[in-house]
């Protein structure tokens, strides 16, 4: 049977924007083109940014607690292995010049790229942008969207943004951005389409302003087109998904742990359950550990080590159906039930016993407060440059004066005005944007 992609399409090492020269790829070369991705995306500003930037707990003073760095981090190395095992197990399908290393730091550089465009504080800075251009007093500043326009202002999606991010914002600005290779952007594309298929879960990957960069990957990548600006997804990017299921699944619960919301007792049969390895001797190991760290990190280690085999076994039962673009839904689904189980219990654990800590939730109440004051002067600035170009008032001008090279400028279109805000608002550090909303707000010391 002919499949509709194939790897040696889907691994391109050509890169967006750049001269087309021989890949440096394979076991002989140091530091291939993949090498070189993960490089470009670790040494850029943005990615340093997630230090700042809310994992689940905002602005926390436990030192041990993730951030969106050290839990991108994190997901890298799970993709990593994750890639690696798969580049064994497909061997035989790769072409001459791939090795398995390859494809484990595409996934690496996918897994470090997938929360790059996320805004401050976290999902909560991603519902309140969305609810500051959906409100009814805001309407007039729509006026001169389409409706897709629309939709992606209102629809704000962090991995919309991280893609805009890496093929359009750092380095070659608006000329390919990191430059990485089509494989890794495929890799990052976890949602290939744009934002009116959003659907109900409002997840897409791609603006209207990126949307002939989103063709360009798909056709160089040979991704299956399922309609209208909506194509399969690249099969390492389930392997990108899988380490962040994994990783926040169980990394959620030790953060728990640390922070004094959950007691280790409670999490401690979860984590046996995912490792798979209910048993005496595990018993016997976890009781000798000096510390509820050092009980975690064992009981951590155990259950992503069985995670990533059970994730690469189903990788390889739905090889064909993912290379034909058929396979529907995230591959932990298709897992052994006690991953399944455990997983699923994780999650339903963090939603009812974390993520409504009092704390988080006066936080996240707070963020709100916070990027409407950003959102109503910087847009309403931007506004009034493109309606009145000629009648900017002194603080509009001096609000667009703080964006500095991200300013918009008379005569473009209001939605490319306002993507250059969100550019400027989303990027910002969880402490930046609760600075500068202080500050526009008159409330700066």
């Amino acid at each position: 049977m002919t499949t509709a992609m194939n790897w040696t399409s889907l691994l391109s090492a050509d890169r967006l924007r750049a001269q087309r020269r021989p890949a440096e790829t394979g076991a002989l070369i140091a530091r291939s083109d993949f090498h070189k991705d993960h490089d470009r995306i670790v040494f850029s500003s943005p990615f340093r940014r997630l230090g700042r930037k809310t994992q689940v707990h905002p602005m926390t003073e436990n030192d041990h607690v993730h951030t969106r760095l050290t839990h991108s981090i994190e997901v890298g190395c799970v993709g990593r292995s994750l890639g690696i095992m798969v580049g064994h197990a497909i061997a035989g399908h790769l072409p001459p010049h791939i090795s398995p290393l390859d494809l484990g730091a595409i996934v690496q550089a996918a897994c470090l790229a997938h929360d790059i465009g996320n805004p401050p504080f976290g999902h909560a800075g991603e519902y309140a942008i969305r609810d500051w251009f959906r409100r009814e007093r805001h309407i007039n500043l729509l006026d001169g969207l389409s409706p897709a326009e629309r939709c992606d202002v209102q629809t704000f999606e962090g991995n919309a943004q991280g893609f805009r991010v890496v093929t359009q914002l750092e380095n070659h600005r608006f000329d390919g951005g990191m430059r990485l290779t089509y494989a890794t952007l495929g890799a990052t594309l976890k949602y290939p389409w744009t934002s009116e298929h959003a659907g109900h879960k409002q997840k897409f990957s791609c603006y209207q302003a990126e949307t002939h960069l989103l063709e360009e990957i798909a056709a160089e990548l040979g991704l299956v087109r399922k309609a209208a600006a909506i194509w399969s997804r690249h099969p390492l990017s389930y392997l990108m998904e899988a380490a962040d299921d994994i990783c926040y699944a169980i990394l959620d619960l030790e953060d728990g742990v640390e922070i004094g919301m959950l007691p280790f007792a409670e999490i401690c049969p979860l984590l046996v359950r995912m490792a798979g390895m209910d048993d005496k001797l595990l018993e016997l190991e976890v009781a000798a550990a000096p510390s509820v760290r050092r009980k975690m990190s064992l009981l951590r280690s155990k259950a992503i080590d069985r995670c990533v085999r059970e994730v690469t076994s189903a990788f390889m039962r739905n090889h064909e159906r993912l290379l034909n673009g058929e396979y529907e839904g995230d591959l932990l689904a298709a897992c052994p039930l006690f991953v399944q189980e455990g997983i699923n219990a994780s999650k339903k654990l963090a939603r009812e016993r974390i993520f409504n800590n009092r704390r988080k939730v006066e936080i996240e109440v707070g963020s709100f407060t916070c990027l409407d004051i950003l959102l109503e002067a910087f847009c309403c600035a931007a506004h009034q440059l493109y309606r009145e170009p000629d009648k900017l008032s002194f603080r509009n001008k001096r609000i667009l004066d703080l964006m500095e090279y991200n300013s918009p400028q008379s005569g473009w279109s209001l939605y490319q005005s306002y993507m250059r805000v969100l550019d400027f608002i989303g990027g910002m550090t969880d402490n930046y944007a609760t600075y500068l909303a202080q500050q526009v707000g008159g409330m700066g010391r």
